[in-house]
């Protein structure tokens, strides 16, 4: 601390240290509770010693909620239906003798380069490898 600091925080250090004393030989409170994390609920003026009122709901409380509920009921419902629909088979074809893979891939597949339509189809029907024979029957995937 510079000099200048000093002079200005020595009466507050002295006050504190004189403050801090009183508390030590219990003539006076602590300026900040010692348990900070205690919080001390205030009952309103005439409600001491008296058990809270249980909560009513009221005729329209009943019917908001019954509402709330079919409310949520229909939407989860709906979602789930939109998902129920049977869904289109994708299409299938059968490898000619002598067709490869690539081929069925730019024949099927021509919005797609060579390569990314071999991929779909290959993982369209679970395929290790690229080798296809005759009569093979291929799922091709929408893209």
């Amino acid at each position: 601390m510079a000099a200048g600091e000093e002079d200005q925080a020595a009466p507050f250090l002295r006050e504190l240290a004189g403050h801090a004393k009183e508390v030590m030989e219990g003539r006076a409170e602590p300026a900040v509770p010692r348990d900070a994390a205690t919080v001390m609920l205030v009952r309103p003026a005439g409600g001491a010693g008296q058990p809270a009122a249980p909560v009513r709901i009221t005729r329209r409380g009943r019917l908001a909620l019954l509402g709330l509920v079919l409310a949520i009921a229909a939407t989860v419902a709906l979602m789930g239906m939109r998902g129920a629909g049977a869904a289109e088979p994708l299409p299938t074809i059968t490898v000619a003798p002598g067709q490869t893979l690539s081929e069925v891939a730019l024949a099927e597949l021509p919005q797609m380069s060579i390569s990314e339509g071999i991929l779909a189809i290959q993982i369209a029907n679970q395929m290790s490898t690229a080798q296809v024979s005759a009569g093979q029957q291929l799922v091709i995937p929408r893209s």
